[in-house]
């Protein structure tokens, strides 16, 4: 207040949001409390230390307060069972919280069809994991493969680790990131108040064993697509910066959405992930318009409008948390597993991660079904989300890549010959 003091707060949150608040607020006490007390000294008013302190308390209150504040009126998501349409997406998505290792799903789409809102719906849906309290990497307790370095050295040395439950992460990465806030980069605070070097986390830190959702994904630029290329294949992050070198678990579900007009995905990143559902605009009238007084109400009264759909929300979370639990029992017939690795033979597909992603994919679908061993109809059911983007491109293809995989299916599976 006419003070003449400047303070640059930061204009993102963070794990480490609320320790940072804490020093610009001591900050602002150590300018001086003189300053505060100057007008009440031109006014022949008594100035007491404690009574010259009472304004820093108020700021420092407030400042720390914020982030609570924030997290009330945090912005309601649509929710999922609420969807109209876009069952392909719907069914990949499902599927991925199934079984995470089937490796994210890239939605293609024309502009404007909700491809956004169905990803940030997932929200409601996800699990609860055990994690380690208060760790930036979102660590297992219980998984060394999934330890930041500091909680893998309190593991191996027997030291108890502090646990809580919380929703699994979805973390959207900006396509103006920069690669140090992507990585993660040397922690400025640390350095500068207690002069050591420490490492400041990273999405990619926030994103271990969550969701990390990349819009407008074939916008990315290119030095960001090498980052994520290299957190995918291997799982880890590792970081050197200015004296640091740190290597943390990276290990999420990729999902990506992109409007094909717009420019294509680079096939290292495109084969990364693990399903490809295509999204195409409602044609029928009478949809369109439900559509749009669904939206209508929702954004007129989110509370409302997401009571309205409690009950269904509540059916699919019940029947995602059977089928997890359903999947390690799950198997696949041998005689599958042959006539899967052939399908992909025939297509031509490059290396075997489509073999891999159709199994884990069709043992999702069985166990999302309430089934112990996969079936003709569950690999059916998954087999172009998985194999359609692994082809090879043909310019001069008279049918689309969704089309060939269902014939080449068909006719290694045996139904030709039935009709």
């Amino acid at each position: 207040d006419g003070l003449g003091v400047h303070l640059d707060l930061p204009a993102r949150a963070s794990t480490g949001t609320a320790p940072k608040l804490k020093m610009y607020s001591q900050a602002i006490a150590n300018v001086s409390a003189a300053a505060f007390a100057a007008p009440a000294a031109k006014a022949g008013k008594k100035v007491t230390a404690r009574s010259a302190a009472k304004p820093l308390r108020r700021v420092a209150t407030r400042a720390v307060a914020e982030p609570a504040v924030e997290a009330d009126t945090a912005r309601p998501v649509y929710p999922f069972s609420a969807i109209i349409g876009q069952e392909e997406m719907k069914f990949a998505a499902i599927m991925n919280i199934i079984d995470p290792n089937i490796g994210g799903i890239m939605v293609m789409g024309d502009r404007g069809t909700g491809k956004s809102t169905t990803v940030r719906a997932l929200v409601d849906l996800l699990p609860l994991i055990d994690i380690v309290k208060d760790d930036a990497f979102m660590s297992s307790p219980t998984d060394p493969n999934l330890m930041a370095p500091e909680v893998l050295a309190k593991y191996k040395a027997g030291e108890a680790l502090e646990t809580a439950k919380v929703p699994i992460n979805m973390v959207d990465l900006p396509l103006g990131a920069t690669e140090d806030r992507v990585c993660g980069t040397i922690d400025i605070e640390k350095a500068l108040t207690e002069g050591t070097k420490a490492f400041e986390p990273g999405l990619l830190a926030k994103a271990n064993r969550g969701i990390l959702y990349v819009d407008e994904v074939n916008l990315l630029d290119d030095h960001l697509v090498d980052v994520l290329l290299d957190s995918a294949a291997s799982g880890w992050n590792t970081v050197e910066r200015e004296g640091i070198s740190i290597c943390h678990p990276a290990r999420f579900i990729l999902i990506g959405s992109g409007n094909p007009e717009e420019g294509e995905l680079r096939p290292q990143l495109l084969d990364r992930f693990g399903m490809h559902a295509q999204i195409k605009t409602v044609k029928l009238p009478e949809e369109r318009v439900k559509v749009v007084e669904e939206r209508t109400a929702f954004d007129s009264d989110p509370k409302t409008f997401r009571s309205k759909y409690a009950q269904q929300q509540g059916d699919i979370i019940a029947q995602l948390t059977a089928a997890r639990e359903l999947l390690p029992q799950v198997e696949v017939p041998m005689d599958i597993r042959l006539k899967i690795s052939q399908v992909c033979a025939e297509l031509d597909v490059d290396g075997l991660r489509g073999d891999l992603v159709t199994t884990r994919a069709s043992r999702a679908a069985a166990a999302y079904r309430g089934g112990t061993e996969v079936t003709d109809e569950d690999v059916y059911s998954v087999v172009t989300l998985c194999l359609r983007h692994r082809l090879r491109k043909d310019p001069m293809a008279t049918i689309d890549e969704g089309t060939k995989v269902l014939e080449v299916f068909s006719r290694v599976f045996g139904y030709d010959e039935e009709e």
